[in-house]
């Protein structure tokens, strides 16, 4: 089969130009990071550097997948993969300015203990920014497009998967205190809850992302519609109950706060912002879900 690449005015057009970005600057930034010396950066605190791995990860991810989606766009080999292409560039557009702003403020954090600052960790902060940057623009200019080409992540259910998703990834780094933080004065039943019901929520998030990129909503054994809403109602259980003891870890600083260091009561607020944020997507989410059962059954 012939390989068919874009037409000359198709390498001046705003998708392949912001996608050049996102891989410019993403690939600069690991690599100024990368770059870094152990005195540029708190490698000795095992927590910090828990978040410094995320930060890398979500960089070069994010660089790896949008090469790949942007050669594959100019060579116009998208449809030989048995992958919803639309549902595939709208999740990597909108989930990687959500994880690449997270980098954004985590990163900063990091070094934010450091009296004298570098000029490679500036930089990398800088292009981290521009970096999430260039994927809310991609995100916009598919938007921007028309709803059949769009596809179901490009709809408002489709956006609050994404994130659901978001969120779970937050509390991978967030709860590895568990093992390697600083104490936090918090009963353990409390962090082993939280964690198991952030699990079970990342892993019906990613079962919901291969059905849709895969396109087997059709084989479901359930009503694909049944189906998320049944994943949103558990989220929404779990999430109240991590929700619940992220509060409650709040309400226990005020008696144990002289005794945790300043990073752990961060991390809790943290936990609790995102908690929330994440408790309110899938609220909503739910609320879609129930109007959507509603109208098909009146129908």
């Amino acid at each position: 089969m012939p390989v068919i690449v874009l037409e000359a005015k198709d390498f001046t057009s705003p998708l392949f130009v912001v996608r050049t970005w996102e891989v410019l600057s993403s690939c600069t930034t690991f690599s100024l990071v990368a770059s870094l010396d152990s005195s540029e950066l708190n490698k000795n605190l095992s927590y910090l550097n828990t978040f410094r791995i995320f930060c890398m990860f979500t960089w070069c991810f994010f660089f790896t997948l949008t090469l790949l989606i942007h050669i594959l766009s100019v060579i116009q080999f998208h449809s030989l993969i048995p992958i919803s292409w639309k549902n595939l560039t709208m999740t990597v557009a909108v989930l990687g300015a959500l994880m690449c702003l997270s980098t954004s403020v985590v990163f900063p954090w990091i070094i934010m203990d450091h009296q004298k600052l570098s000029t490679h960790t500036v930089a990398a902060a800088v292009l981290s920014c521009l970096t999430f940057l260039a994927y809310t623009s991609e995100s916009y200019v598919l938007r921007t497009q028309a709803h059949e080409q769009r596809g179901y992540m490009g709809s408002m259910p489709g956006l609050l998967k994404i994130l659901q998703l978001w969120g779970g990834c937050q509390m991978i780094p967030l709860v590895m205190d568990v093992v390697c933080g600083p104490p936090s004065g918090v009963h353990c039943w409390q962090r082993w809850v939280s964690c198991m019901s952030y699990g079970v929520c990342i892993f019906m998030s990613l079962v919901t992302l291969v059905v849709i990129l895969g396109d087997f909503a059709g084989r479901c054994l359930l009503p694909f519609d049944r189906f998320l809403a049944g994943f949103s109602l558990i989220g929404v259980l779990f999430y109240m109950v991590a929700t619940v003891i992220c509060f409650t870890k709040i309400l226990q600083l005020r008696d144990i706060r002289h005794s945790i260091p300043n990073k752990g009561v961060e991390l809790i607020i943290a936990e609790t912002v995102v908690a929330s944020i994440t408790l309110l997507a899938y609220t909503v989410d739910l609320a879609f879900s129930i109007k959507l059962l509603c109208d098909r059954s009146h129908a």
